[in-house]
């Protein structure tokens, strides 16, 4: 398997990364052998961006001390996302702090001896009043014109060298950005160009040229609230996205394969031009641009061939729904291939993390914590803490979708624990002969589960096979999910 580059451009990109980890904690399958994720935003204090680098750092601190030797069942946390080649996550936008896109460009140069010259004029014709005193530092708000110039730097960043110098021949890139706003709409079609026309005396420049090349393109899924403060109107999106598909029409040749999202379902978020206030509510938009990463990388290499750094032909996919607009998504409204994909792996997740927040405080003395020594040290432990802190952040993602519109809700995390098995929307729990329901069931096939596991793994790799061995034990006989 080959690595897989992710570029997530503007906040979309950031929440789409969140949702990438989320599915791959839970034990999606992707055929890569490790992530490397590389965010593109100017605004380094977005929320949405800081959450994902937070989540994915917790990832990454959680899976590196597991081995998953052959033989072993756990699923979760397989995929490696690696964070050496890209220590911040991001890549830097040089000289835009505290600084108005007129001193980025140098307009007072224009005016050299108090005379405008032509290079003023051009500047002033393209460029409005709000555009030339807006500041760089918090995204492009919207504006794709100033964000096209001010991104246009890809090539000389020294986190784009290290990224091509780390390419090897067989490893794919994945951009993901929308084209309603400024940063993603602007950041997507520099990037690409700059990737296929990468300087060859970079070592590994020739195999990102040729690499095949995946793109989400994510049309409007969400509007903005009026704020008379805020540069960002959120009415002129759909015209936006008209403009920019056009110019893809025409232009855009250098993907291989390119998805198209969008909702029809609108809401309101509050009017954020950015910094620490922009935090959307996870959305089932960025799950599915997500799957289109996976699906991306199932595609053979044989129909993604790239020469002289031109696709051979381009793929175009779009999501779709087998129920006709619902308000609110469950597991049964979705095809049977992406069913088979995540709703699995989701549930025995959604257990896992019900257990950790609900019920191990109550557990310890149960057979399977003293057996395979999950004792309060265990409990209080870096590892234990950081691994309580990914699943109370999961089931916030999975909420934050569920009050959403439209609306993902494949559990209902307010079950009462003696409706245990009810959590997952639309299916209904078999009966199983046991003389236990519910947390007694639970811990009874832990028990049995403990048994299989061997002491030779560390204790955190112990914890975390049992888990995933006793989620898909019950999900298997009571969902009857195989």
């Amino acid at each position: 398997m080959s690595k897989l580059y992710v570029f997530g451009i503007g906040g979309t990109g950031s929440r789409v990364l969140k949702s990438l980890s989320m599915l791959l904690a839970s034990g999606v399958q992707i055929n890569a052998s490790e992530i490397i994720p590389v965010i593109v935003d100017p605004d380094a204090s977005s929320g949405d961006l800081t959450r994902t680098v937070s989540m994915l750092r917790n990832y990454e601190a959680i899976r590196s001390l597991f081995k998953f030797p052959e033989g072993k069942r756990n699923e979760f946390f397989r995929t490696k996302i690696n964070m050496d080649i890209v220590p911040y996550l991001c890549m830097p936008i040089q000289n835009t702090q505290n600084v108005k896109f007129s001193e980025y460009i140098g307009l007072q140069q224009m005016t050299e001896g108090g005379k405008e010259d032509a290079n003023y004029a051009l500047t002033s014709l393209l460029f409005s009043e709000k555009n030339l005193n807006s500041k760089m530092d918090v995204g492009f708000k919207g504006n794709p014109n100033v964000g096209s110039v001010v991104l246009n730097q890809f090539q000389q960043s020294q986190t784009f060298i290290d990224i091509l110098s780390s390419f090897q021949q067989g490893d794919r890139i994945f951009i993901i950005s929308s084209i309603f706003g400024g940063t993603g709409a602007s950041g997507f079609p520099l990037l690409i160009k700059n990737l296929r026309s990468a300087n060859q005396a970079i070592s590994g420049a020739a195999f990102a040229r040729n690499a095949a090349i995946g793109s989400v393109t994510v049309l409007p899924y969400f509007g903005l609230k009026t704020n008379e403060d805020s540069e960002i109107d959120s009415t002129t999106f759909v015209s936006k996205t008209k403009a920019a598909l056009s110019y893809y029409d025409k232009n855009m040749t250098e993907s291989n394969v390119m998805y198209y999202l969008a909702d029809s379902l609108i809401e309101q978020y509050n009017n954020c031009e950015g910094g620490p206030e922009q935090k959307n509510k996870a959305h089932f938009i960025e799950v599915a641009a997500a799957l289109a990463i996976v699906d991306f990388m199932s595609i053979p290499d044989n129909l993604v061939q790239t020469v002289n750094s031109q696709p051979q032909g381009t793929i175009y996919k779009e999501f779709g729904l087998l129920s006709d607009n619902p308000q609110k998504i469950v597991f049964n409204d979705l095809s049977a291939q992406t069913n088979s994909q995540i709703r699995k792996p989701l549930t025995q997740f959604a257990f896992f993390a019900k257990y950790l927040i609900e019920q191990i405080e109550s557990s310890k003395k149960q057979p399977w914590a003293v057996d395979l020594m999950f004792d309060d040290n265990f409990l209080q432990s870096d590892f234990f803490q950081n691994l309580k802190r990914y699943v109370v952040d999961a089931r916030e993602w999975l909420t934050e979708m569920s009050n959403n519109t439209r609306g993902f809700s494949p559990f209902r995390f307010d079950i009462e624990s003696r409706n245990l098995f009810s959590m997952v929307q639309g299916v209904e729990p078999a009966k199983v002969v046991s003389m236990n329901s519910n947390y007694a069931l639970y811990d009874t096939i832990l028990n049995k589960e403990a048994k299989k596991v061997s002491m030779d793994l560390c204790p955190q790799e112990r914890f975390v096979e049992l888990f995933y061995r006793a989620t898909a034990r019950l999900v298997e006989s009571k969902l009857r999910m195989a």
